[in-house]
């Protein structure tokens, strides 16, 4: 188990110290940032709910469960019973670029929550499924190189962005394929 902590911690100040450059440094704080993406993600969420027709209400309907579940797994559940301290709490040579954050860092919220969207939106537009995986990446590459996250930490936030995304899913095929011909659930039933 230590050495897969030394690993993590090594890989932490490779990417944080070693592959420190200028842009870096102004985009991964911005990038990392939710208040950054609160509005655009608005847009995108109303726009499915309005011109995204069926495909489009029912990923924007399951988002909201997806990101919940994910984000109440990650912080209220697995962080305080891990209990792994941020290494921005840690270590005084770690460059930090953005506000350290809560005491707990594993896994990673924003890593959970970003991959869960990707993964459900990669169920339903399957030709944007790159687009969406190179978004989580880069949030999650972000939280590791701002110095608030270690890298299992982003790697176990994504894991668990999956679990949710695929908890979610089945409950709705589920749901569809057992309640077939009741109003409501023809209206979340998506075809073709």
């Amino acid at each position: 188990m230590s050495f897969f902590i030394l690993t993590d911690t090594e890989l932490l100040f490779f990417i944080n110290q070693n592959l420190a450059n200028s842009f870096f440094d102004i985009l991964m704080p911005f990038i990392t940032n939710l208040h950054n993406w609160r509005i655009p993600i608005l847009i995108i969420w109303i726009a499915l709910m309005i011109f995204g027709g069926k495909k489009g209400r029912v990923a924007g309907l399951l988002i909201i469960f997806v990101v919940v579940m994910s984000d109440q797994l990650s912080s209220a559940i697995i962080k305080p019973s891990i209990g792994r301290i941020r290494p921005c709490h840690l270590y005084e040579n770690l460059r930090l670029l953005v506000h350290c954050g809560g005491k707990y860092s594993f896994p990673s919220s924003h890593a959970s929550n970003i991959s869960a969207a990707a993964f459900l939106f990669s169920y339903f537009y399957r030709k944007g499924s790159i687009i969406f995986f190179c978004i989580a990446l880069v949030v999650g590459f972000s939280r590791i190189y701002v110095g608030v996250h270690y890298p299992l930490d982003v790697l176990v936030g994504f894991v668990v962005g999956f679990c949710s995304t695929f908890v979610i899913l089945k409950f709705y095929l589920t749901l569809i394929e057992k309640y077939p011909g009741t109003k409501f659930i023809q209206r979340l039933k998506i075809t073709g």
